[in-house]
């Protein structure tokens, strides 16, 4: 993903937005989680957008709409001459109270993401995935409990739904979430009590809950922790033997994308005829499209690479 002179960026993961571009716009949240993670100065110029305000760029207007990933996460909307196309960036329309919930907006070509764009992704209701680790927590209290969970997004997500199940105590997070999840708690969310875990004793985490990125989970970090149960909360955790070969534990089925269904369903929603598909299982995705009378395509873009759901 090269510099470029003008970036419209939908959210703050790796994977979408890089430093050194001349002129950035973006959500005002989006533009703050850049700065704190690229430096003040990552681009020449920040232009904040908020949601479903219209700015004109020579003959073509643009409006950001919610994407409901990530906080600041936005769909991009383009008009010219009456034709609206819709770049999803990454989304989910499941409900999500760390972040604005997803908007359909109607398009005549929308292009979406695909990442979990087959049907065994069938994602199971997160609160649900929450219980499967208190319960694990009250059978086993001798035990720390250390989810992975990606930096941005992911890890306050799965913090503020063990807040939403009733957990109360303090959560010990690994020193790479903090500057995030202090700005989601400017931003008013309420993750509660928050620590680092660092200068305790084992015996001072039987029963706890630790979040750190997933990189953390098989580092000398994690060492520190009494016979931990090691959880990750991904997508991904749909396929077992994903989760047997990374050692996970307690497989957490919590995702950030939509999953086939609610491709399927928004994609239907937005009354488009055409859809480009990328950034996933394309092919599955493009041949349902096609079997419902849609004009489908797929859109193989170079330099992504999957980030950590």
């Amino acid at each position: 993903m090269k510099p470029s002179r003008l970036a419209i960026i939908t959210h703050g993961h790796a994977d979408h937005a890089r430093p050194g571009h001349d002129h950035v716009i973006a959500t005002p949240d989006t533009i703050e989680i850049i700065k704190r993670r690229y430096g003040e100065n990552c681009a020449k110029t920040f232009e904040a957008l908020e949601y479903g305000v219209e700015k004109k760029i020579k003959d073509v207007t643009i409006s950001l709409h919610p994407a409901g990933h990530v906080l600041g996460s936005a769909q991009v909307l383009l008009q010219y001459q009456g034709y609206r196309a819709v770049m999803t960036g990454d989304y989910k329309a499941r409900p999500d109270s760390t972040c604005a919930s997803f908007e359909v907006v109607p398009c005549d070509l929308f292009v979406t993401e695909a990442t979990f764009g087959l049907p065994v992704f069938q994602h199971p209701d997160s609160a649900d995935e929450i219980k499967k680790l208190l319960k694990a927590r009250e059978e086993q209290p001798e035990r720390a409990f250390l989810i992975g969970a990606y930096a941005l997004g992911k890890a306050q997500r799965v913090i503020k739904l063990i807040r939403e199940e009733g957990y109360d105590r303090p959560i010990y997070i690994h020193g790479a979430l903090k500057k995030l999840c202090e700005f989601y708690q400017e931003r008013g969310i309420n993750l509660g009590e928050l620590r680092s875990p660092t200068g305790l004793k084992k015996d001072d985490f039987h029963g706890e809950i630790v979040v750190g990125p997933p990189s953390a989970l098989k580092d000398q970090w994690s060492r520190r922790f009494p016979d931990p149960v090691v959880a990750y909360a991904s997508g991904w955790m749909t396929i077992k033997q994903r989760a047997r070969q990374s050692g996970v534990e307690l497989p957490l089925v919590i995702s950030d994308h939509a999953d086939w269904n609610e491709l399927t369903e928004t994609i239907k929603a937005t009354g488009a005829s055409k859809i480009w598909v990328t950034h996933g299982r394309e092919d599955a995705l493009v041949h349902y499209c096609r079997s419902i009378g849609l004009e489908a395509e797929p859109l193989y873009l170079q330099g992504r690479d999957d980030e950590e759901d």
